[in-house]
């Protein structure tokens, strides 16, 4: 037996998603030769640099063990002190002497002592210092139109005979003012403190990029007058094999955007906003060097590999199509790459920005989506042109974000619904039968703003019947507060009356004939309905049925055997009761039911007495107690006008009926 062929699968969309991956690629290569470009601005290295900042601090380090002392000249030190800056060179022999004393292994002084004081205080230091003692020198580099002169101070000759080492204490602020780098000098101040204490690795990594270990005062710090006295003021052996330094450090770190007196921005300046003292700078720095923790930057053939890697990931993410998953993944790479950037930083000491695979991801990944978007709405727009015109633009809509609801069948939903009918409008068309043209512009500047107002309250018109309006609220969107929509909408519909009868009258006195006075009942009802696309499987509309609607329907018709424009069924009066004012009228028996049901309407201007007096009229009303000489009926159409022309019908039916 010959076994059949299967039928080939064929793809719809083959056109379209060759297309799509044409432009991914075209997409993933102009976005590596943006990125190629971009990085060469110094904006761009500028934001990588960012982003070490608060990658290397996220962790919050702090300063290793067995590192420098801080011996701050700060603000307690001046006032205890009580002399005028800069302090006789005596003094900083005094603390030499006793630091020493202490024992302290090496002691850096971060002070510039280049000019000649008096020979007492000059003899005094000369005397303290020795081979232990790193004095602070400067460089500066000055550029004028003329020339590019560079100036190095340095201590007193006197002071480097007598054993003192010079240290270059000047550091490389980035073009955005913050300090991440080993400055480049093999005598810089922390590089000659390492060799002083005998802690210098092989090399100095003079450019890479330093760790901080914390905000402003993060390392061990005293007052400079206690380090006067550490005998008495300190613990027994603070300063016993330890690196000191000594240097100007406010207790208070000043604010970044004030400035301050040798205090610097550093990486952790982005959490902080505040500044680091140079002497802590320094102290930073030679941990940097004393631990090997400097951080290297990758090279570019790294930095370029990962930026590639990064663009086929995001061309993977999108190969197919893009959505909310789209998003979860995206997010989970992001993260992805900032997390390998850290751990470059933690376990290598290498960093690898995490600036261009994030950005060239991003690119490749919101690229796509924004050409998918495009395109999605694109075939909304063709879907929404094509039945705009048959069906209401909510549900057009609704159905442009999922066809599959493209068919017959329904949902149970409960719903308010709204008819809506122009009294005497037989009348109207009778006289004009000879001038269809006139009955037809009446006809639509009618529906027009009647149907305006349902739609801008949220209402969908299930169809026109003539003159009458069907529609309804809570489908297709939900509207939890659908029935104080549809009130609301049948009294803007009623003022929209009003202003079309003001405009008919103006005509008809233009005219000088008579004008058509339009009256318009309203019938609502909240219930239980089946909602759905409803009819043949040629032509079908979107449409609600059910008792609750077969009763909006009855409350519209006899609204004008009550002698108001709108009647409310019970549900839909129990829901617009905290907002509007509703009494009750009578209880009519619908088809198919055994139980009257209660009918309402709504009444804007009416005292608590006047319907307190009214609920007692209706029950006797229900009771068969109430007569047409009752003085009630005169009483409660003067206290609530507008329910004067039911309380007439009510009382020539009693007359009509027979009741004394």
């Amino acid at each position: 037996m010959r076994a059949q062929k299967k039928p080939r699968q064929v793809r719809p969309a083959g056109g379209q998603a060759e297309s799509r991956r044409l432009r991914l690629l075209v997409l993933s290569l102009t976005v590596l030769i943006a990125i190629s470009f971009l990085s060469r601005l110094p904006a761009w290295s500028l934001l990588e640099l960012r982003s070490f900042d608060y990658l290397s601090t996220v962790d919050d380090p702090r300063p290793p063990p067995g590192g420098p002392v801080i011996v701050a000249i700060d603000e307690p030190s001046l006032a205890d002190i009580n002399a005028q800056w800069p302090w006789p060179r005596s003094l900083h022999a005094q603390l030499v002497t006793q630091l020493r004393a202490a024992g302290a292994r090496v002691i850096g002084l971060d002070i510039i002592l280049a000019e000649p004081s008096t020979p007492e205080n000059d003899n005094a230091i000369t005397n303290a210092v020795g081979p232990d003692v790193v004095l602070a020198g400067d460089e500066t580099l000055i550029e004028t139109p003329q020339a590019t002169q560079l100036i190095r101070v340095t201590p007193l000759q006197q002071l480097t005979e007598a054993g003192a080492k010079t240290g270059i204490a000047s550091v490389d602020l980035g073009g955005d003012g913050t300090f991440r780098r080993i400055p480049a000098y093999e005598d810089g101040f922390a590089a000659t403190l390492a060799k002083a204490s005998g802690t210098i690795s092989a090399t100095l990594p003079a450019g890479q990029l330093i760790q901080s270990f914390g905000p402003a005062r993060s390392y061990p710090t005293v007052s400079y007058y206690q380090a006067l006295d550490p005998a008495h003021l300190l613990p027994p052996d603070y300063f016993k094999g330890r690196v000191v330094l000594v240097g100007l450090s406010l207790q208070n770190a000043p604010v970044i955007d004030k400035g301050g007196v040798d205090a610097f921005a550093t990486s952790y300046t982005v959490h902080t906003g505040t500044l680091t003292s140079g002497v802590e700078i320094q102290a930073t720095i030679y941990d940097n060097i004393r631990r090997g923790l400097s951080i290297e930057e990758a090279r570019l053939p790294v930095v370029a590999a990962c930026i590639l890697i990064s663009v086929l990931l995001a061309a993977a993410t999108v190969w197919r199509s893009t959505g909310w998953l789209t998003i979860v993944t995206s997010a989970a790479a992001l993260l992805a790459f900032a997390a390998l950037s850290f751990a470059g930083i933690r376990l290598a000491h290498i960093f690898v920005a995490p600036l261009g695979p994030t950005v060239a991801y991003i690119s490749v990944v919101f690229g796509q989506a924004a050409f998918d978007y495009a395109e999605e709405r694109r075939n909304k727009r063709q879907i929404i042109r094509a039945f705009a015109q048959y069906i209401s633009p909510d549900l057009v809509r609704r159905l442009s974000q999922d066809p599959s609801q493209l068919k017959l069948g329904g949902e149970r939903r409960t719903l308010s619904v709204l008819f809506s009918d122009v009294r005497g409008f037989t009348t109207i068309a009778e006289t004009l039968k000879d001038d269809p043209e006139q009955l037809t512009g009446l006809i639509n500047r009618l529906l027009t703003p009647l149907s305006d107002v349902v739609m801008d309250h949220g209402g969908t018109i299930d169809k026109y019947m003539g003159d009458c309006i069907m529609a309804f609220w809570n489908a297709p969107l939900d509207d939890p507060d659908h029935a104080l929509h549809a009130v609301k909408a049948s009294l803007a519909m009623q003022a929209a009356i009003s202003s079309l009868n003001r405009e008919l009258e103006r005509e008809a006195a233009m005219r000088g004939g008579r004008p058509h006075v339009l009256k318009m009942g309203v019938g609502i009802n909240t219930g239980e309905c089946i909602v759905g696309n409803m009819g043949s499987t040629r032509r079908f509309d979107y449409s609600c049925l059910g008792d609750s609607v077969n009763l909006a329907s009855r409350l519209e018709g006899a609204s004008k055997n009550y002698g108001v424009a709108l009647l409310l069924g019970e549900e839909t009066a129990r829901l617009v009761a905290g907002t509007y004012t509703v009494v009750e009228l009578d209880r009519i028996i619908v088809k198919g039911r055994t139980v009257p049901s209660p009918v309402y309407t709504v009444v804007h201007r009416a005292e608590a007495e006047a319907l307190a007096a009214h609920q007692a009229f209706i029950a006797a009303k229900y009771a068969g107690t109430l007569a047409p000489s009752d003085p009630a009926f005169d009483r409660l159409a003067a206290d609530i006008p507008e329910l004067a022309p039911y309380y007439v019908i009510v009382r020539e039916a009693l007359v009509e009926s027979g009741e004394e």
